[in-house]
């Protein structure tokens, strides 16, 4: 349709209209002027319930999420009861903003929470004695902090709607301070009659924690390519999990396979099943740098490669989908270490030679 400079029918402007975008619901308020207490408590309200301001008094939710309604209802009579106006709209954005900028708007604003949340916790790591010689007492103290550092974390995923990267280091962060409060684990000793590494595996159920990430990803590639071809994974919330018969756990409190010592739960993997491969040994060395953040064995890798995966975890939010796409990289980082130390190497599908763990 043709519109002139006033906005009607005529030979002026051509106005093609945005296509049909995601729709969005709006909470617009009309506060009283001097009322600054309900001001900061209806802004701490929309801070807790994940809304972003697109506009003064103008907040946002996306519609999609099922209890954005029921929020903002609930507002909007603490607003009506305290003799303000207001009122909720469901709209789609044809003009101005762009839904790519307002997801934008809620990525900074839980991308500033995770970032809070990394610093106390890596605060907290630096203040704490090593495990090993933390007392009774303070491993309480510490415990009680990572709860509530934890339930801060779950308090901040819920209201990531679009996915911001920082919540990867928040719970890398999260992790080794659950690691520092573990009691030691004692270091598996071989039998003196006959030392060897651990058996093969077969048709076994593997399971770790949902939300699968660097550690989770390469340990379940390093499983399927060398331990367990045929391994199926079951994914968890640790807290209520009772292991089933047959089960094997990864990278999991009190798993079979997880952090010993300085080891990521892929390191543990490849030593316990005894895989005597330098580039598995390699690939080791880029997880344990992104999953520790200690800079151990600073790769120059890392860096990118990391970058992939927190590419990948934004892209595939499936635990399943995440490990199938973190294969295809893994694969090629892999044979990209083998070119370097198996330069006349063998066909791409040989297994690495099994190790004696003894002395290990």
């Amino acid at each position: 349709m043709r519109l002139d400079h006033k906005g009607h029918p005529g030979e002026g402007l051509v106005v093609t209209p945005r296509p049909p975008g995601r729709r969005w619901l709006l909470l617009i308020h009309a506060l009283r002027p001097k009322r600054d207490y309900l001001r900061v408590k209806i802004w701490r309200r929309l801070q807790r319930m994940g809304a972003v301001a697109i506009k003064s008094s103008v907040y946002a939710l996306p519609g999609s999420e099922p209890s954005a309604a029921g929020h903002f209802e609930w507002l909007l009579r603490e607003i009506a009861e305290s003799g303000a106006e207001g009122s909720i709209c469901e709209a789609t954005f044809v003009d101005g903003l762009s839904d790519a900028q307002i997801e934008a708007l809620f990525r900074a604003a839980r991308e500033t929470d995770y970032a809070a949340l990394t610093e106390e916790i890596e605060g907290l790591l630096r203040e704490s004695p090593a495990r090993w010689t933390m007392e009774q007492g303070s491993r309480s103290e510490l415990e009680a902090a990572a709860a509530r550092l934890r339930r801060r974390f779950g308090e901040i995923a819920a209201i990531d709607f679009f996915g911001a990267p920082a919540r990867q280091a928040a719970e890398a962060a999260l992790d080794r301070l659950d690691a520092r409060i573990r009691p030691p684990k004692p270091s598996p000793k071989p039998s003196p009659a006959r030392a060897g590494a651990t058996k093969p595996m077969r048709n076994r159920i593997w399971v770790t924690r949902r939300g699968v990430y660097a550690d989770r990803i390469a340990s379940a590639w390093l499983i399927r390519r060398f331990i367990d071809p045929r391994a199926r994974f079951r994914f968890v919330d640790e807290r209520g999990y009772e292991p089933r018969k047959g089960e094997v756990r990864f990278d999991m409190f009190a798993g079979e396979y997880t952090h010993e010592g300085d080891r990521c739960s892929f390191e543990t993997l490849a030593l316990r099943f005894g895989l005597d491969d330098p580039a598995v040994r390699a690939v080791g060395e880029v997880v344990h740098d992104i999953d520790l953040k200690d800079g151990k064995f600073g790769r120059a890798e890392t860096a990118g490669f990391e970058r992939l995966l927190t590419g990948l975890a934004r892209r595939h939010a499936g635990d399943e989908e995440r490990i199938e796409a973190g294969a295809a990289l893994l694969d090629s980082l892999y044979e990209a270490f083998r070119s370097e130390t198996h330069p006349h190497g063998a066909g791409p599908n040989r297994r690495p030679r099994r190790l004696s763990l003894e002395g290990a």
